[in-house]
């Protein structure tokens, strides 16, 4: 297992009346963020929210290349990112012990925060179909390729973790500075992170190895 510190390449806020940087995806152009009470997208060239919809964003985020699938307590629900309507929702696998979330595979990939597991579950029923369990909390969660990640914050410290998604195993860490927290995690697909500070209210741009 190779460990090394995280190169944090940019840092982006803290934003006008957010305190908290929940959940975090990628359109391919945009940044998505959740932060409480609303979801935001961040241009990432200029550093500036572009737009934010009003709808409950408690913990991760994700993007499936039309909608963006979102948190909510015991909830995920699907938005329409045009608008901000709420499509429809599904139960989370957690039922409020959520964390992470991402899309591969044609499916959601969701975080359970302190029982240190990452399901994945059918995008139309919230049925589990797998879980892969970890030895440290999840918060965000992210797949690179064919790269699943994971991040977590636990005892004051932060990382990024490469997990073999057949048994957990971990492959590759990432550490961020002590003190640093971690919430949400997203790739550009390609070579970098996006990672939430949770109440630091912060986005850090982490350079993929």
């Amino acid at each position: 297992m190779k460990t090394q510190p995280a190169e944090i390449l940019r840092e982006y806020g803290p934003f006008p009346g957010i305190d908290n940087v929940h959940g975090l995806t990628f359109d391919g152009q945009q940044v998505w963020f959740a932060s409480g009470d609303r979801i935001n997208a961040l241009d990432p060239t200029s550093g500036t929210i572009t737009r934010s919809w009003t709808v409950p964003a408690h913990a991760g985020t994700a993007f499936d290349g039309e909608h963006l699938f979102q948190l909510a307590e015991d909830r995920i629900q699907k938005i329409d990112p045009k608008t901000g309507k709420v499509l429809t929702t599904i139960p989370a696998p957690g039922k409020g012990g959520d964390s992470g979330l991402a899309w591969a595979e044609g499916t959601l990939w969701v975080g359970e925060y302190r029982d240190r597991k990452i399901h994945q579950i059918d995008p139309q029923t919230g049925e589990i179909l797998r879980t892969i369990q970890s030895n440290r909390f999840v918060t965000g969660v992210s797949w690179l390729g064919d790269e699943l990640w994971h991040g977590t914050w636990e005892d004051n410290e932060s990382e990024l973790r490469r997990i073999d998604p057949a048994d957990g195993t971990v492959m590759e860490r990432l550490a961020l500075p002590a003190g640093a927290g971690m919430s949400g995690l997203e790739s550009n697909g390609v070579d970098r992170f996006f990672c939430g500070s949770g109440d630091a209210g912060t986005i850090r741009v982490v350079r993929r190895p």
